[in-house]
């Protein structure tokens, strides 16, 4: 991905926030259980670190279904948006009758340059000056 050509002024503050996650395994009283979870089980994904209790494990396969939300859902969204207000997702298996239940837990402050090589654009004068011939 290249940066923008022209990208404006930049901030000197260059942080950002995510919401910590958790998911936790919800069930139905009884359920038969098939993706190898039992109700109650969680992680938590703290920035990008997935974070699982000693000794309990997650099936890649739920988790394979997951993934690709929970970046959405570490982001900040408008109050309408699917994304705010639903919170569980089924699992892969239609068999399976669990669901995850996806909890927006406190925000957590990240800096650019601590999560990325790539710079923030330099501001737009000095990118003007740069461009003036000699």
């Amino acid at each position: 991905m290249t940066p923008d050509p022209d990208p404006g002024p930049v901030r000197e503050d260059d942080s950002f926030e995510l919401y910590d996650l958790r998911v936790e395994v919800v069930a139905p009283p009884g359920a038969r259980v098939l993706c190898g979870a039992q109700p109650g089980d969680h992680f938590e994904l703290r920035g990008e670190m997935l974070h699982l209790p000693p000794g309990q494990a997650f099936s890649i396969y739920s988790l394979a279904a997951l993934l690709p939300l929970l970046p959405a859902k570490q982001r900040a969204t408008h109050p309408n948006d699917w994304m705010s207000t639903d919170t569980e997702v089924a699992c892969p298996d239609p068999n399976c009758p669990t669901r995850f239940r996806i909890t927006r837990l406190a925000k957590r402050r990240f800096s650019h340059a601590a999560t990325t090589a790539v710079p923030l654009p330099v501001a737009a004068t000095t990118a003007a000056a740069a461009k003036k011939p000699t």
